[in-house]
């Protein structure tokens, strides 16, 4: 098991922004967190993301406690919602230059960034620069980015907003991909029910901070469903 959460539970003064999150995530796997948004899936992945505190309770990534922060960051790639870029850098600029935050020097950079690039299908425009990507390119782009490291778990927040369904279609499976390809576990944020269906192993349903429904896919769609 890749990652484990214990009763995480997030109070901003009395209002309780999640409450008791426990669920695991093995290796080669996709989770799917699906829910209306202020359902707590942010929250949830900002603590797992080390960038919020939890109030109480505990989680475990490849091995590491959540009492280790800047360990776990070097274990964990994320593509946040809403992620902005440097529009005059391209691409194999801004992977080499986050390859080489990561330690690497640049030769190696380099060599990382280019073999991401054609992971996600945009060799071609590696030289071009970002800001004449299109936003689909621009989210393969992030997921490459949150890659660069080579991590154990993956966090993508709402990675197919704003694509049409096409792209989405592209975005998902290259997803699950990564998941098998890489023996990696990724954890993806979804209000989409489409979404988790086609390419997630196991779901957590939440809804206003806590957990509604969880396990695999068929199982909980067929609980929902019935």
């Amino acid at each position: 098991i890749l990652l484990m959460a214990q009763d995480l539970s997030k109070s901003y003064g009395p209002r309780k922004a999640l409450k008791g999150l426990s669920f695991s995530l093995q290796a080669g796997h996709v989770l799917g967190f699906l829910g209306p948004n202020g359902a707590g899936k942010t929250t949830s992945i900002r603590i797992l993301t080390t960038i919020l505190e939890p109030t109480s309770g505990r989680f475990v990534v490849d091995g590491i406690s959540s009492e280790y922060p800047e360990k776990i960051r070097h274990k964990i790639g994320v593509l946040p919602e809403g992620l902005g870029f440097p529009k005059q850098l391209t691409g194999i600029g801004y992977l080499t230059y986050f390859g080489q935050l990561y330690g690497r020097s640049a030769a190696d950079a380099k060599r990382i960034s280019m073999a991401l690039l054609k992971d996600v299908g945009l060799q071609h425009r590696a030289e071009s620069v970002i800001g004449t990507y299109s936003h689909g390119m621009r989210q393969r782009l992030g997921i490459a980015r949150s890659l660069v490291n080579d991590p154990s778990v993956v966090f993508l927040d709402e990675p197919t907003l704003g694509l049409d369904p096409r792209g989405q279609q592209e975005l998902l499976m290259l997803i699950k991909r990564i998941a098998r390809e890489r023996n990696a576990g990724v954890v993806l944020c979804s209000h989409l029910l489409s979404e988790i269906e086609g390419v997630c192993d196991d779901v957590v349903i939440m809804n206003a901070g806590q957990i509604v429904a969880k396990g695999s896919v068929a199982e909980v769609i067929g609980q929902t469903a019935g």
